[in-house]
C-alpha cells in the first residue's frame, strides 16, 4: 500500500553519501571507476517481476528521490550561501517517471532487481531535484550491466530485450495500478533515455490518449533522432522536439561535449554508439536530436549546474548542504559539424575560481555523458515546472 504523500521519507545525507562513493559518482569530477559494493534484497528471479521493485515512489521509506534539495551556492570568489528550495504547489499533481543509466555491478549480462547503492545513488544525483516538481516514480529494471558493455555483450538482441521487458512490465504495472490519469513526465539518461525512446515509440507515441498525458520528456546521452533540420519523425512519428519551455509533448534530448565528438562518438550521430541500444540503426537523412535547456535555439545561455556534493568538493569550503551548485561557470550551446550534433558546453572559470570541473573522465568518445544530466539540472527542474504550467 502507498503511504501519503505527507509520510514520504529524506532519505540522510550521509546515507546517500556513502552510497554515491560506492557507486563511483565521483568520476564526474576525475575518480572515475565503480565500486563492487552490493546491499539490498532481490526481490525475484532474473525474469520479469511479477510485481514491480520501486526504487522511488511516494510514500517509500528512505527513499533516494526524496533527498533534500537544500543546495550551497558557491560563486566564482568562493563565496557560499545556502537556500532550500520548496516544492511547486502543484507538485503532487504530476507524476516523474525515471529511468535510470547504466550502474549496476551484476556479474551477469542483465541485472537482478536488487536495489544497490550504484542504483540509489544515481536516483539522487539525477532524479531527486525533480521532486520539487513532480511525485518521482522509479522502477527497478534488468538493465544491461556494465559487465556486459565490457565483455562486448552490450548490444546483443537478447540481452536488449531483457532489460526492455523488465521496463515494459513495470510500466504497465505503473499505468494500471498508480499514475490514476495524472499528467507525466519521463526522464531518463543514456540506457535510461534509450529504454524510454523505445518505450515512447512503443507505447505512448501511437496512442493519441497518452500522448495527451503527456507533459514531456527528457532524454539526454540517449541519441533521440529526428530528420535533418526537422524536430520529429525520426525516434518518433508524433513526438516534436521541444522548442520553448512552454511547449507540452515533446523532447529535451542533447549529449554533452566540451570538444567536437570524434567520428567513432558514442553519442552525437545517428545510427551509431547508444543509437543501437534503442534499436535505431538509420543514418541517411537523420541527426540526433539537440535541444539547448537554456534557450531552446541555438543561441548560447548559462547553465545551472547542480551536484552532490559528494561529488563535487571545493578546495578549502566545508558544505553541509546535499547539493553544491556553481552559477556561471558554463554556457551551452547546440552546435553541429562532421555529421554530429551536441551541446558544446563551455566553462567560463575566472582567474581563481577554486570551483571543480567536469571533464572528460571516459575520453573523448564519451564526452561530458556522466555530467549530462547534472550540468543542467537546476535549467531542467526548471523546464519541467514552466511546461506542467503550460499543460494546465
Amino acid at each position: 500500500m502507498v503511504m501519503g504523500h505527507g509520510t514520504r521519507r529524506r532519505r540522510s545525507a550521509r546515507h546517500l553519501a556513502a552510497a554515491a562513493l560506492a557507486a563511483g559518482i565521483l568520476s564526474v569530477f576525475g575518480a572515475a571507476g565503480v565500486g563492487d559494493a552490493g546491499a539490498g534484497v532481490a526481490t525475484g528471479s532474473l525474469g520479469v517481476a511479477a510485481s514491480t521493485e520501486w526504487l522511488c515512489r511516494p510514500g517509500l521509506a528512505s527513499d533516494p528521490c526524496a533527498l533534500s534539495p537544500a543546495v550551497t551556492t558557491v560563486t566564482a570568489q568562493g563565496k557560499t550561501s545556502v537556500s532550500v528550495p520548496t516544492p511547486a504547489p502543484t507538485s503532487q499533481r504530476f507524476d516523474c517517471f525515471y529511468v535510470y543509466p547504466t550502474v549496476s555491478n551484476e556479474q551477469g549480462n542483465n541485472a537482478n532487481l536488487a536495489i544497490q547503492p550504484a542504483e540509489i545513488a544515481a536516483a539522487a544525483a539525477q532524479a531527486s531535484q525533480f521532486s520539487r516538481v513532480c511525485d518521482v516514480w522509479a522502477p527497478m529494471y534488468r538493465q544491461v550491466t556494465k559487465s556486459a558493455l565490457t565483455n562486448g555483450a552490450s548490444l546483443r538482441p537478447s540481452v536488449l530485450r531483457n532489460a526492455y521487458t523488465s521496463l515494459l512490465s513495470a510500466w504497465k504495472d505503473y499505468l494500471a495500478h498508480d499514475n490514476h490519469g495524472r499528467p507525466i513526465v519521463f526522464i531518463g539518461h543514456s540506457q535510461g533515455a534509450a529504454m524510454l525512446i523505445r518505450l515512447l515509440r512503443a507505447q505512448v507515441d501511437p496512442s493519441a490518449s497518452l500522448r495527451k498525458r503527456m507533459v514531456a520528456a527528457i532524454l539526454l546521452g540517449g541519441n533521440v533522432q529526428v530528420p535533418v533540420g526537422g524536430d520529429v519523425g525520426g525516434s518518433f512519428r508524433h513526438i516534436p522536439t521541444c522548442r520553448s519551455a512552454s511547449q507540452t509533448r515533446c523532447v529535451i534530448a542533447y549529449s554533452s561535449f566540451g570538444t567536437p565528438p570524434p567520428g567513432a562518438a558514442l553519442f552525437g550521430r545517428p545510427g551509431q554508439g547508444v543509437s543501437r541500444q534503442s534499436g535505431q540503426s538509420a543514418k541517411a537523412g537523420l541527426q540526433v536530436a539537440c535541444v539547448n535547456p537554456v534557450t531552446f535555439s541555438t543561441e548560447p545561455g548559462g547553465l545551472q549546474p547542480l551536484f552532490l556534493t559528494v561529488t563535487s568538493r571545493v578546495p578549502h569550503l566545508t558544505v553541509t548542504t546535499p547539493w553544491v551548485a556553481f552559477p556561471g561557470l558554463y554556457t551551452a550551446q547546440c552546435e553541429q559539424g562532421g555529421g554530429a550534433s551536441w551541446l558544446q558546453v563551455t566553462a567560463t572559470p575566472v582567474p581563481g575560481d577554486p570551483r571543480p570541473l567536469v571533464f572528460a573522465v571516459l575520453g573523448p568518445l564519451w564526452g561530458y555523458h556522466l555530467a549530462d544530466v547534472n550540468l543542467a539540472l537546476g535549467n531542467l527542474v526548471a523546464d519541467v515546472g514552466s511546461e506542467e504550467a503550460a499543460y494546465h
